[in-house]
């Protein structure tokens, strides 16, 4: 399951997040000065990312990718502060790197993601969720909201 989880993070993403931006930013003809200072945001993106994706792997058994879900509703870590803390890394990582590039097309990619992780989530995402998870994934949608992170974690009662 290891190799799984490895090769669904560095499918999706490594792609997304990592690749796709950097060629975009390479080639981007209206690029600006940027700023390292994005790399903080890069970093703290990745943190969550890794962090995130550990989280499917020992408590969901499970990958991020969409061939390899989780089996179990994750409800540790980030995920008790908010339904998609992984979509919300990569975000941050995408806005680390518009702003250590200055690339408008960068930003144009990033609202794009945002607007793809929003359809994904609220068609795909919490649908597969309710299906397969129902009670349990009904209290924990009543607690932990979808994308702003709250301050009060949420501890499911056993």
């Amino acid at each position: 399951m290891f190799l799984r989880a490895l090769l669904a993070f560095l499918m999706v993403p490594v792609v997304v997040a990592g690749i796709v931006p950097f060629t975009l930013a390479l080639y981007d003809p209206f690029k600006g000065t940027g700023s390292l200072a994005g790399g903080l945001l890069l970093a703290i993106g990745l943190a969550i990312l890794l962090w995130c994706v550990r989280d499917f792997y020992v408590s969901g058994k499970g990958t991020l990718a969409p061939w390899d879900p989780p089996k179990h509703l994750v409800t540790v870590g980030l995920y008790r502060y908010v339904r998609n803390p992984m979509y919300v890394g990569v975000l941050l990582i995408l806005s680390g790197w518009i702003i250590i590039t200055a690339s408008p097309i960068l930003i144009g990619f990033s609202v794009f993601m945002s607007t793809a992780f929003f359809f994904r989530v609220k068609l795909h995402e919490e649908p597969w969720a309710e299906k397969l998870f129902d009670a349990q994934w009904q209290e924990y949608k009543q607690h932990v909201p979808r994308w702003l992170p709250q301050l009060k974690a949420y501890y499911p009662e056993q």
